[in-house]
């Protein structure tokens, strides 16, 4: 013998008789923090930003590799004047 029940319900409603809590007010208070932090996090993508950070380090790098790379093969390096 098979027995079916259909129980047209919200989800609301179907919390509140099985006695569960409302976690919505949670739910968006995480969603909101969240959303805060990805919009800072988005702000440190900005072009200029990243071309601030970037550029000084890959210029010294550049330099540096290419005082390598004249020493050696036996040139001079302008800055060490050699």
């Amino acid at each position: 013998m098979k027995v079916h029940v259909d129980i047209d319900c919200t989800p609301e409603e179907a919390r509140a008789f099985f006695g569960l809590p409302d976690v919505q007010p949670v739910q968006a208070a995480v969603m909101k923090e969240l959303e805060n932090r990805l919009m800072s996090g988005m702000q440190a993508m900005d072009p200029e930003t990243l071309m601030k950070t970037w550029v000084p380090a890959g210029l010294a790098n550049m330099e540096q590799f290419q005082r390598m790379f004249w020493q050696q093969f036996g040139g001079s390096d302008k800055k060490s004047g050699q």
